[in-house]
């Protein structure tokens, strides 16, 4: 098992008092690879503060966030990551990103983002794979996860393609060559963490759709630590050199 550092690019905007209770996502990214990879270096940049890597080769893979930001916002931190997105895809750098990072991804590279016609998608959602990939070991025909998104990728990048979805959110999961791969949900979010969200989001996605989703996290099993691993064998998967 070689030993990788990778960069996490935070993009949480959230300080709130509920957010102020709970780790940090550098933190939780780091607790949820290291479950699959204990051995490897997690360095956390902290985009919304402007701080990015001096150099991509400062790690080998990355991995943006989530975040209540929209890639729609006018934050010069959010246009620099853009930039960062295009090095790193111009670089064929390993790179992954959920939820926020993968609308990033889309919104740099030429796709198109936008609200969901079915409102928010929140609670524990699946993405079913329309193909099998390398690093998609344990194999999984489907993979639940926590949602907590009212915008998508509605048009994929034209280097893009979808590797899954659902009726509710078609382009769930992309790829971009062999070195970008995105997924619209939250491996990081633990249940406990999820369930107190719902608290929290209730007067925004209202209290019906909070007390739905809250059922649904306590009777179905979101697969974070099987999507780490997916996540960890795409960063260390093999690469024939640049070009």
């Amino acid at each position: 098992m070689n030993r990788r550092r990778i960069g996490l690019l935070i993009t949480n905007t959230d300080n709130t008092d509920f957010a102020q209770r709970w780790p940090r996502d550098g933190e939780k990214f780091t607790t949820l690879i290291k479950q699959v990879r204990p051995l490897w270096d997690m360095r956390a940049y902290e985009c919304t503060e402007g701080e990015f890597p001096a150099h991509i080769d400062d790690c080998d893979g990355y991995v943006i966030g989530g975040s209540p930001a929209s890639v729609h916002d006018k934050d010069n931190w959010i246009s620099d990551l853009f930039g960062v997105i295009r090095a790193l895809d111009q670089a064929r750098k390993p790179t992954v990103g959920c939820c926020f990072g993968h609308q990033a991804i889309a919104v740099a590279l030429g796709g198109k983002v936008g609200r969901n016609p079915g409102g928010w998608g929140f609670g524990v959602s699946p993405t079913v794979f329309a193909s099998s990939e390398p690093w998609m070991v344990p194999p999984a025909a489907a993979v639940q996860l926590f949602a907590a998104h009212r915008e998508q990728v509605l048009a994929v990048p034209p280097a893009g393609r979808v590797l899954g979805g659902d009726a509710f959110c078609p382009a769930g999961s992309l790829a971009i060559g062999d070195h970008m791969m995105t997924t619209e949900y939250h491996p990081e979010m633990t249940k406990p963490f999820f369930l107190e969200l719902c608290v929290a989001f209730a007067s925004y996605i209202g209290d019906t759709k909070a007390e739905e989703a809250m059922r649904q996290a306590q009777d179905v099993e979101a697969q974070g630590p099987l999507f780490a691993e997916w996540m960890a064998k795409f960063l260390e998967m093999p690469r024939p050199p640049r070009g």
